[in-house]
């Protein structure tokens, strides 16, 4: 192989990833003119079109698709043994890309973060917030972390946080109206806030448990939000109840903004892994981030 076609071939990569020539060409430090080219120059060498071009967007062919099935690994396999390199330098450096939940960065990777951004300065941490399970393969993602119980089977799961308990909120300017519920059941007389799921369009029911059985209660509501921090806001306002992590809330609770109910029908959910496809070599850069975030009981 050329080194011309290893360069072309990775910047293939990235506009296929990014689905943009204008991202892609910020990401490779290059202009779009010279990426359009490289593209170009690329396909006539191969004989076929990897990429439908419109005056909007970017998207592989079916043999760009091919092409990018066995690309993926390569490039993740080429970038981790150039880490590896630098670390057995002792000194490590490289980008960390990880999709997480907006509550997992919040809970588990920023606190730790600014001691491991001193310590090794030349690494950058790339976080992708997204409440749904994401490919991260088919991404060229590093990691996520998502709750124990969602994570895929065949990656490498590491445990990164305590158990997440779960709690039902109010203001005291909601219970001025309406009386706390005792059982879950009477959440149907109640303005309840909903979460709204982006990927399915349907409503989080709510998860509650007896006698160590799971139900779910669907509840209805004035407001609908997919954003958690907003389903806070609505509820410190008094605008109905809502289910929240019980971190998130912890504080109002102790100030007197917020009340818990129902408590002794609130679940517990397994806590948060770090997951990672279990290729040969992990990249050093991920290694001493998982170290850091791995969760000691």
């Amino acid at each position: 192989m050329k080194r011309d076609d290893l360069y072309d071939l990775a910047a293939f990569a990235a506009v296929a990833q990014h689905r943009s020539f204008t991202r892609a060409a910020a990401e490779l430090a290059m202009s779009q003119s010279a990426l359009s080219h490289a593209m170009k120059s690329l396909e006539e060498r191969l004989g076929v079109r990897l990429l439908s071009r419109t005056t909007r967007s970017v998207s592989t062919t079916e043999a760009g698709e091919t092409l990018l099935r066995s690309l993926r690994p390569a490039l993740s396999e080429i970038c981790a043994g150039v880490d590896a390199v630098g670390a057995s330098r002792g000194k490590l450096s490289g980008t960390v890309r990880i999709t997480a939940t907006k509550h997992a960065v919040s809970s588990v990777i920023l606190p730790v973060l600014p001691g491991f951004l001193r310590s090794h300065p030349d690494i950058q941490v790339e976080l992708i917030t997204d409440d749904n399970l994401v490919d991260i393969v088919a991404e060229r993602l590093d990691a996520g972390i998502r709750f124990g119980d969602i994570v895929e089977k065949d990656m490498i799961a590491v445990r990164v946080g305590p158990d997440i308990r779960m709690s039902v909120v109010g203001a005291p300017s909601y219970f001025e109206d309406y009386p706390a519920p005792k059982s879950p059941r009477d959440l149907a007389t109640h303005r309840c806030i909903s979460y709204r799921l982006v990927k399915s369009g349907g409503l989080y029911a709510w998860d509650f448990e007896e006698k160590a059985r799971r139900f779910e209660v669907r509840v209805e509501g004035p407001l609908v939000f997919n954003n958690a921090d907003l389903m806070r806001d609505a509820a410190l306002a008094g605008h109905g109840l809502a289910y929240m992590y019980d971190d998130m809330i912890a504080t109002d609770v102790k100030a007197g903004r917020l009340k818990r109910v129902l408590e002794k029908w609130m679940p517990t959910f397994p806590g948060y892994y770090l997951y990672h496809p279990s290729r040969r070599q992990t990249p050093p850069a991920l290694m001493a981030l998982i170290s850091i975030l791995r969760y000691r009981a």
